[in-house]
């Protein structure tokens, strides 16, 4: 290799750092980035006078995100752990251990796929107990970023320890289950929004909200696997000291220790078997000295933990046939395609990191095309860190690649392919397999929010047919007496509980109906910012592209989407009936707020008793004043809620003023005499 080729290769790296570290989107798999970090590796033992400190290998990829919290400096650095791939590697690596410490011991446990985030905790001497004081992000290994307030509303981070020390500085993995990952994709796809490539991709975006109250619908979890800093006791024997936070209800991660090569070897594979009846991501085994004193003595790098590598497991890849494709329809009509796969070997669902997989997302026609995808082809499947399966490879061609149909087949109306996408749809508002969700999604609580009233119900009464579109579910009153009598929603009482909560959903904003009608990339809050602009659903169905690109936040697709629907007579006529059956399509009437906080700064943080970060922003800029994420020399109030963390803390020392929430409304109300 040239050292022009060197640093080529260097410069692909450091874009796909940036990718993976701080935009959360990787563009490549963490295989193909292995390869790429070991030929930098192997071109620097050839040429070390080519290694620089801004060399991938001398330096951690992410970066702090300042727009997102307040930078922190690490007491102890967060630092990487040098990956090996062999297991050979893993012995030549003890025995280095062995010659100087034969006494030494290990600890191998699970390495999550997720991020690092550290805990300080410091002793409360009114209560005797260990506070949690400030949760910090990695970012560049020196410097993170203060995620304390979503850290507190992370379940596995306790607020409060019962252990007898006056500090301690705990590292661990945030990460998310499979479980709430396919929730969240599940409600992605429901809305017509971009699913999450991954669970460390998602654990890693939530993190880093902004609004904690996304962060704790969102179910993070974490598990310590270090003690950064703390009392003696606890900075001799690693495996001692996770026990002892165990005992404490801190979740640790797995671990265990051992005393031979042969040991870690049998226990990296345990671990490598376990991925498959785990709920959560690991991407590899860290093998660590257990001994905390001896591993100063084993740096490779500034950039690398001393005194502890990571084995990486290979990918695991099969052969498969495509026996079967088939076609689903989403609640926006959008076409998805599931290849129903066998092992080639055995002619069974294929095992793959120790769980079964029949089937496998196909994405779109493109992707068909670009894999060359048909009946009987065989193709290389795998499941290396993520838990969805994909194919990576053909091994044999299909007769034919297939091709999508061009008619919905549940309703027989003409497919559309939209313009420079890969999506297909079914256009027809009435198709059948549509209108079991977009009924249920109309009625579901961020839109009319109409209790008892959920898919399953809605599904019933479809197939008893009483709805066949929005308007029909305001017309279930005129049914009280047959619905009764068929026990479809249920008896007399319940039945009236249905439709007593269907007329009140006759109260809700016009913003709620809006969402509810599940125009594409339309969700609550873009609702919300038309409605503010046309102040009426009818006005902004008049509405042209061009009208609406001048609106903040609509680009042109969703100006497309808007337009576009609006534009088709069924849904015109369908929002004229609702306005009949006495559904608001007006918004009401607001006084003109005051300029009270014209020229104003402010900056909002922890939790308040009454409003939300979002509303709370509203309120202020309502009337006339800025609010920003940071504390600076510019800011002019800080309003503190519980858990206040470091922004309460640098304005204290900026001196600049601390007001609470009930002093924040007084003063957007004029009351700051």
């Amino acid at each position: 290799m040239t050292l022009e080729e060197y640093k080529e290769l260097c410069a692909t790296i450091d874009y796909h750092m940036d990718r993976y570290y701080n935009q959360d989107d990787p563009v490549i798999s963490d295989e193909e980035y292995d390869r790429l970090m070991l030929q930098v590796k192997a071109a620097e033992k050839e040429h070390p006078q080519w290694i620089t400190s801004d060399s991938p290998t001398q330096k951690i990829g992410g970066t702090v995100k300042r727009e997102a919290g307040v930078k922190v400096t690490h007491r102890v650095p967060m630092l990487s752990i040098e990956d090996v791939f062999h297991h050979e590697e893993v012995e030549s690596w003890m025995k280095k251990v062995f010659d100087l410490h034969p006494d030494a011991a290990f600890s191998v446990e699970q390495k999550i796929d997720g991020l690092s985030m550290t805990l300080r905790y410091q002793k409360n001497e009114a209560t005797g107990k260990m506070d949690l004081m400030l949760a910090e992000t990695r970012g560049d290994g020196q410097v993170g970023e203060d995620v304390t307030v979503n850290a507190r509303v992370i379940g596995d981070v306790l607020p409060t320890l019962d252990l007898p020390y006056d500090y301690l500085e705990l590292r661990g993995e945030v990460y998310m289950s499979h479980e709430d990952f396919f929730r969240f994709n599940e409600a992605q796809e429901e809305a017509g929004k971009k699913p999450a490539a991954n669970p460390r991709n998602l654990a890693a975006g939530t993190l880093r909200q902004l609004d904690s109250r996304i962060t704790k619908e969102r179910g993070l979890r974490m598990f310590i696997f270090n003690v950064q800093d703390g009392p003696a006791e606890l900075m001799e024997s690693h495996s001692r000291a996770m026990e002892v936070l165990s005992g404490a209800g801190v979740p640790v991660v797995y671990h265990r220790q051992v005393k031979t090569a042969q040991e870690a070897i049998r226990t990296i594979e345990d671990i490598g078997l376990m991925r498959g009846e785990l709920d959560y991501d690991i991407d590899g085994a860290v093998v660590k000295i257990d001994q905390i004193a001896y591993r100063g003595d084993f740096s490779t790098s500034a950039k690398y933990s001393s005194g502890h590598i990571a084995y990486k497991y290979p990918p695991e890849e099969k052969a498969v046939i495509m026996e079967e494709i088939e076609v689903t329809l989403g609640r926006t009509g959008k076409l998805g395609f599931v290849g129903h796969v066998v092992d080639e070997t055995t002619g069974k669902p294929v095992r793959l990191c120790g769980t079964n997989v029949s089937r496998v997302t196909l994405h779109n026609q493109d992707y068909i095309d670009q894999m060359q995808i048909g009946i009987g082809g065989v193709y290389l499947l795998k499941k290396s860190g993520d838990i969805i399966p994909k194919l990576c490879g053909l091994v044999k061609e299909p007769k034919e690649i297939y091709d999508a149909p061009k008619n919905c087949p549940v309703c027989g109306q003409p497919l559309v392919r939209e313009m420079d996408t890969a999506d297909i749809r079914c256009v027809n508002p009435s198709c059948p397999a549509q209108l079991t969700r977009t009924l249920s999604y109309f009625t579901g609580r961020s839109c009319m929010d109409i209790a008892g009233l959920g898919e399953t119900l809605v599904d019933a009464l479809i197939k008893a047919g009483y709805l066949k579109e929005f308007a029909d579910i305001y017309r279930l009153k005129d049914h009280r007496d047959s619905l009764v009598e068929a026990g479809i929603i249920g008896k007399e009482k319940n039945t009236d509980k249905v439709l007593a909560a269907i007329e009140a959903s006759k109260e809700n904003s016009p913003v709620r109906l809006l969402t509810g009608l599940g125009i594409r990339n339309v969700g609550a809050s873009t609702a919300k910012v038309l409605l503010a602009h046309y102040h009426g659903i009818l006005a902004l169905a008049e509405a042209t592209p061009q009208d609406l690109v001048e609106i903040p936040d609509v680009g042109e697709t969703t100006a497309a989407d808007i337009f576009n629907f609006f534009r088709n007579e069924e849904n015109r006529r369908e929002l004229l009936e609702l306005k009949e059956l006495g559904i608001p399509m007006e918004m009401p009437q607001e006084e003109e707020a005051s300029q009270s906080l014209s020229g104003l700064t402010i900056v909002v943080t922890g939790t308040l008793k009454t409003l939300g970060r979002n509303e709370a922003k509203e309120l202020i800029e309502r009337h006339g004043g800025k609010c920003t994420g940071s504390v600076s020399k510019k800011t002019s109030y800080l309003v503190a809620g519980e858990a206040a963390g470091s922004k309460l803390e640098k304005a204290n020392a900026l001196g600049i003023p601390v007001i609470s929430e009930e002093e924040l409304l007084a003063m957007a109300e004029g009351k700051n005499d």
